[in-house]
């Protein structure tokens, strides 16, 4: 056992982790002696020698031998040319976070303690099959990072590295996915999918199940050759967003039909312009728990009466309906600069949960013309959907999946039960040195937004870093304009200005340092502490309102305290946010809260806000299981009628 590793290191896993998981998280540090004996034998040992123990596996896990006996030389390998590349020795919590991702697991590991170290063990081993090894990350720089940081580490070893980004050609994704090891993002990787299975179809080749390895008839064109490999090993990294929170947006390609185009343009844009019309509990009723809005007899009755235009002549009034009860729901909860973003006259979506922009991404046909319409943009043409996948579909089809991530515990239940995954938490390098001070709960927004400020006046003036998460673009720049009144210099980092996101984040940890920032800023983010900033207690993260997920809240806090460096962070509440509205309704808030102490220490409000994310959490839950219900009978039907699960029916 190395030094590493505290005395009673088997009595600390078995209790800190519980009995099941103490006894597995043991039976894995098993191991560490045998990879520590590969370690010293090889480090004599040149490169071209390192590359040369590496060709040997590859032959031998090419012949058969069962990946499990090469382990301890593998991850030997790895940890050596790690030290040699980038500068960077696998600590022994590493090696056993590698071996939990062999097995097939989410791993749940601190921020800061090295996720990305930790996926090279996993990788290289998978990849020696011949068969490519995919890392699935939430956003292409991340991707980018990790590809190129690694990178070195690989090809000491005599492997491959590919990158897919947004924007590539058909050209450079087969190059990429070509390569041993292929990094890149679930969405990017979905997509490839389904334009694999849309070119098959093209070349008349039908539906066979799978696709081929890249190596088709040279009659073909390029572009109907797949660019993709038979799927055998994907690791995904934030494996809870792309895993659960991502699994409700499904992938879809869609194909251009203009047929009643002009009817469905009209009917678009005077929904929106009449939508302001209607008025709730009168013309309709928004049930927040089932998430439905349905017009009420009087609201029907005000759509019948109000006059349309000639285009709309033939369609039916319960369409008409229809359209009227979504243009509201649009009103009311797509907001811009919260939602999503207009950039050059078009609607671009703001991924809650990265804070990112979901380039290439796009509601449903009849949300996302209902948004066009509300803000007076063009109607993008109507597409039917030739191609879909959901991303719990996509990563069901590979071999052998695994996962890590920060926040993953809370999530175990539906890793199970979706994706037979379990979860197995990682003890940290380092003891945690993060502070989480009480909640302040205040009256309302205003009240909410001048506390924040002035705490960070207070802490700026300490000379400490600050972190201050806030839920979406125009919140941030709200909270960047009080700021400026009071004279604390600050970056944003937001969907807007992204392409300053590394340079933001480089000097996030410096003294005196404000940073207002969406979920940009909570996941996949080191931030690095500057001179001095330990010794003045680290970085302090606030919270402007909790997310619709506890996970998100956690990912955030989790910026500060990394390897065992000081931190703390505290959450700034208010009576108005949006979490209780979505949870109980404006009415039973005003009711529950009527009479309560809002001076920022009362714990029945603090469990209030909880029940709120509680019971959120649950009704996302429930969606996913009949969106999941939904797809399986779909796939069930089309496997029936012997067409391609993920393809419709060619016209």
């Amino acid at each position: 056992m190395t030094s590493e590793f505290p005395r009673g290191l088997f009595a600390r896993l078995q209790a800190g982790f519980g009995c099941l998981q103490g006894r597995r998280l043991a039976s894995y540090a098993l191991s560490l002696p045998r990879i520590d004996a590969f370690v010293a034998k090889i480090g004599p040992e040149t490169d071209e020698q390192l590359g040369e123990r590496s060709l040997s596996l590859c032959y031998r896990a090419g012949c058969g031998e069962p990946l499990a006996r090469l382990l301890p030389e593998a991850y030997a390998l790895v940890r050596e040319a790690a030290r040699r590349t980038v500068g960077m020795r696998h600590f022994d919590v590493q090696i056993i976070g590698g071996l939990a991702l062999f097995h097939g697991a989410v791993t749940e590991m601190e921020t800061g303690e090295g996720k990305t170290l930790t996926a090279t063990l996993p990788l290289f081993l998978r990849a020696l099959t011949g068969r490519g090894a995919l890392l699935a990350t939430v956003n292409d720089y991340l991707a980018h990072r990790d590809a190129r940081w690694m990178e070195p580490i690989y090809k000491l070893l005599g492997l491959s590295v590919g990158l897919i980004q947004t924007g590539m050609n058909s050209s450079e994704r087969r190059q990429g996915y070509g390569c041993d090891i292929t990094y890149g993002t679930a969405k990017e990787f979905g997509f490839d999918f389904l334009r694999d299975r849309l070119a098959q179809r093209r070349s008349g080749g039908g539906w066979t199940g799978g696709l081929s390895n890249g190596l088709g008839s040279a009659a073909r064109s390029s572009d109907d050759l797949p660019v993709q490999r038979r799927p055998y090993f994907a690791l995904v990294d934030e494996a809870d967003s792309v895993l659960i929170d991502e699994s409700r947006t499904p992938l879809i390609i869609g194909a251009v039909s203009q047929e009643a185009r002009d009817r469905a343009v009209a009917c678009y844009r005077w929904c929106a312009a009449v939508a302001v019309q209607f008025t709730e509990e009168t013309h309709y009723e928004d049930d927040a728990e089932l998430k439905t809005l349905l017009l009420t007899p009087d609201g029907r009755e005000l759509a019948r009466s109000l006059s349309v235009p000639e285009e709309m002549r033939a369609t039916g009034q319960i369409e008409i309906f229809e359209h009227i009860e979504r243009a509201i729901r649009v009103q009311r909860d797509f907001i811009r600069d919260q939602h999503y973003i207009v950039r050059d006259g078009e609607v671009v979506i703001v991924d809650e949960f990265t804070g990112r922009l979901g380039e290439g991404r796009k509601w449903r046909p009849e949300i996302q013309h209902a948004v066009e319409a509300k803000d007076e943009l063009k109607i993008s043409t109507d597409t039917s959907h030739v191609a879909r996948v959901t991303v719990q579909e996509f990563f069901l089809r590979f071999q052998h999946l695994a996962g890590m991530t920060g926040t993953a515990r809370s999530s175990a239940r539906e890793l199970r039960k979706f994706y037979r995954l379990g979860v197995v938490p990682i003890p940290t390098n380092r003891p945690i040195r993060r502070a989480r001070l009480p909640d302040r709960i205040l009256t309302d927004a205003d009240a909410k937004w001048t506390a924040v400020v002035e705490s960070v006046q207070q802490l700026h003036a300490e000379g400490r870093p600050v972190l201050i998460g806030v839920r979406s673009i125009d919140k941030s720049e709200q909270l960047g304009r009080l700021l400026t009144e009071v004279g604390i210099d600050h970056r944003l980092l937001n969907a807007r200005n992204h392409a300053a996101e590394a340079e933001i984040v480089a000097r996030a940890g410096q003294p005196g340092n404000v940073t207002v920032a969406t979920n940009m800023a909570g996941r996949g983010t080191d931030i690095l502490l500057g001179d001095g900033v330990s010794e003045k207690g680290g970085l302090h993260v606030i919270g402007t309102e909790m997310h619709e997920s506890a996970r998100i809240d956690r990912q955030l806090f989790g910026r500060a305290g990394r390897q065992g460096d000081p931190g703390s962070g505290q959450q700034f509440l208010a009576l108005d946010d949006e979490i209780l509205i979505s949870a109980f309704g404006k009415d039973k808030v005003r009711t529950l809260t009527a009479t309560a102490d809002a001076n920022g220490e009362s714990n029945r409000l603090g469990r209030l806000f909880q029940k709120a994310q509680r019971i959120v959490e649950r009704r996302h839950f429930r969606q996913r299981l009949t969106l999941q219900y939904y797809d399986k009978q779909r796939q069930i039907s089309q496997l029936e009628m012997g067409q391609d699960p993920y393809l419709d029916a060619p016209s």
